[in-house]
């Protein structure tokens, strides 16, 4: 008996997600935890369309079985090997800030629909009446209202690459 692709994912839309979970079990022949609606459409679709026109070919088979050589695969470390552990991280160095922002301290100043800004550069983000932000775009946002990128909102994106320019 053939099966027509098309209709059976049609009705696969029109499911619930309770009636695809359903469907899910009786196609491939296992529970799934997922209650995403398109996750459980595609792999029901699939293990369709591989029922309707078969598997692997015994070449293809042969080949993957090939390239995953179990021998050359290793399921566990090795007991003496060092862990590779990332160096800590500085803080407040200065050594991970953005080249584009000034020095911890500085003030960042430009105008908005007419009105001053004036956004303190700290430590670890930047102040902006009397309110402490993790990034720019954050302070920008709270201007605004809308998400911008604060470099480029107050001109220090540009200032980076007439910098870059001058190096070259």
């Amino acid at each position: 008996m053939a099966l027509d692709i098309a209709k059976e994912l049609a009705a696969l839309r029109r499911m619930t997600v309770t009636q695809l979970r359903t469907r899910f079990v009786e196609v491939l022949g296992e529970q799934t935890r997922s209650s995403n609606r398109q996750h459980l459409i595609r792999r029901i679709a699939w293990r369709l369309q591989a029922l309707e026109h078969g598997t692997l070919s015994q070449r293809a088979r042969r080949k993957a079985a090939e390239l995953a050589d179990e021998a050359n695969l290793r399921l566990t470390a090795p007991k003496n090997a060092p862990l590779a552990v990332a160096p800590p991280r500085p803080v407040n160095s200065g050594q991970y800030r953005d080249r584009r922002l000034p020095p911890p301290g500085n003030v960042i100043a430009g105008t908005y629909k007419g009105q001053s800004l004036r956004v303190n550069v700290l430590e670890d983000g930047f102040e902006y009446e009397g309110l402490r932000y993790r990034t720019l775009s954050a302070v920008a946002k709270a201007i605004t209202g809308s998400h911008l990128n604060g470099y480029a909102f107050f001109g220090l994106a540009q200032r980076r690459r007439t910098n870059e320019k001058k190096e070259s």
